[in-house]
């Protein structure tokens, strides 16, 4: 039998989550101190704009610091809702001002953003171009943000084919972690427009992300991001110490019932 080579030792594959996904960073956080360290990352998302920053050179810990002191608003437009009830132009420049690097080929790990193409109902992953275009496109979710046009495309939240996207290097790593924020529980939602858009949406996502366990080495599930709103910008250290602390103790139970972290 040939054997062939793989690209990468690990790989991370970050889901989406909104606010959810500062809990990435936190996971994160823990694997690197298990001695777990990206080759590359394949990011939807939120897990994209954790990626990003993780990617650029930051420790997982340190990426709070960009966020701390914001507030949803001031990463957002509110718009008459045409398209959707806000603009990312915001968030896009707060992108190019905090990344060192502009584009994706620039970036000191490699960093796959997955986003839905609107225009012809295909998801596609970014590899190389601007990283605040197309990790804002990957974030979009469509009614709640107006689409991100690239290139004469509209895109919209990759989560909607794909919100764990860990197919997305498999063949490139000899181990892929996958980190999902967005396991589902049975919360309660807003009976809103918003409340009922969110809760569509995150059925969705959860059904796409059945036939990607398959493909991990190894999956971290927070189970305890409940009750959050995907406005709580200020809670992002919150959600990060839930973060780390699913990851800490899931790999140490590995550890102790194993004696391996991999399957």
């Amino acid at each position: 039998m040939e054997i062939t080579s793989r690209s990468y030792n690990i790989g991370y594959a970050l889901s989406g989550g909104f606010i959810k996904g500062f809990a990435h960073l936190g996971v994160m956080q823990a694997l690197l101190e298990h001695g777990i360290r990206p080759d590359i990352i394949s990011g939807v998302s939120a897990g994209a704009l954790a990626g990003v920053f993780y990617a650029d050179g930051n420790e997982p810990y340190k990426v709070l610091d960009y966020f701390s002191g914001h507030k949803f608003q001031d990463l957002t437009k509110m718009v008459i809702p045409k398209v959707g009830l806000f603009e990312l132009g915001e968030f896009q420049e707060f992108l190019r001002s905090n990344l060192k690097a502009q584009k994706l080929e620039e970036l000191k790990i490699p960093l796959i953003v997955t986003a839905t193409d609107l225009d012809h109902g295909r998801s596609i992953q970014f590899r190389k171009g601007n990283i605040a275009e197309r990790v804002a496109a990957s974030c979009c979710m469509p009614v709640l943000f107006a689409p991100v046009k690239i290139n004469g495309v509209h895109y919209v939240d990759g989560g909607l084919f794909m919100n764990l996207p860990a197919t997305i290097i498999r063949q490139e790593c000899d181990k892929v972690v996958a980190i999902n924020v967005s396991p589902l529980n049975m919360e309660k939602y807003k009976m809103n427009i918003v409340g009922i858009a969110l809760r569509s949406y995150h059925l969705m996502f959860r059904a796409n992300t059945f036939k990607e366990f398959e493909h991990c080495d190894l999956l971290i599930e927070p189970y305890n991001l409940n009750g959050f709103s995907n406005r709580e910008l200020q809670k992002a250290e919150e959600i990060f110490e839930l973060g780390y602390k699913t990851g800490s103790e899931q790999l140490t139970q590995l550890i102790a019932e194993k004696g391996k972290i991999w399957k």
